[in-house]
């Protein structure tokens, strides 16, 4: 996990992303996107792997991104759909985290909050359940935990089943993988499907 920086190694304006493959971070698409909506200049994005208090494991400028194709096909963000792969400009040596389409508890959310953005916070103990096209998981969230992974045990490791997109009351709404993501695979991201 890491931090997505919106104006370099330090920005306030942060969100959580996901390395699944040596240069492709998974966040969500209203991360890529200002205050005005509209996509922002992909040089300003700068993606900071394990990121804590101010050290890191590693970093890259963003190369260029691509916004799921059903996320603005209204002119407003379609939620269900709120989902975005970073393509790094320098490959980062970290093993990448698994996707799976598997959907059980305990699950897990590890991000970044924007009251603590010098920190990864993790909760390893929510439960969800599916609510139409998002996953609804009893886990707090706050502004910095967009992008942040929602993972579930994957034999003994945990791999990524969504990613964190809102909150809903006290509830963390999940975008769950889907064949949009899985196509993008090829690129190199592990995957087990279930």
């Amino acid at each position: 996990m890491g931090r997505v920086n919106t104006g370099g190694y330090s920005s306030r304006g942060t969100c959580t992303g996901s390395l699944i493959a040596p240069d492709l971070v998974l966040t969500a698409a209203h991360c890529v996107a200002g205050q005005d909506g509209l996509p922002v200049n992909a040089g300003k994005l700068t993606f900071v792997a394990g990121w804590l208090g101010g050290d890191y494991a590693a970093a890259s400028k963003v190369a260029q991104f691509e916004v799921h194709p059903m996320a603005y096909q209204t002119p407003r963000l379609n939620i269900e759909h709120d989902m975005a792969l970073l393509t790094l400009q320098t490959p980062i040596d970290i093993a990448p985290l698994p996707l799976t389409s598997r959907e059980a508890p305990p699950y897990a959310i590890v991000g970044y909050q924007n009251r603590r953005a010098n920190r990864l916070r993790a909760r390893f103990d929510c439960n969800g359940l599916r609510q139409h096209r998002l996953i609804r998981l009893n886990c707090p969230v706050e502004n910095g935990n967009s992008g942040s992974p929602a993972l579930v045990r994957n034999g003994d490791a945990w791999a990524i089943t969504g990613i964190v997109v809102a909150q809903s009351g006290e509830d963390a709404l999940v975008v769950p993988v889907d064949e949009w993501l899985r196509s993008r695979i090829l690129r190199g991201a592990p995957y087990t499907p279930d």
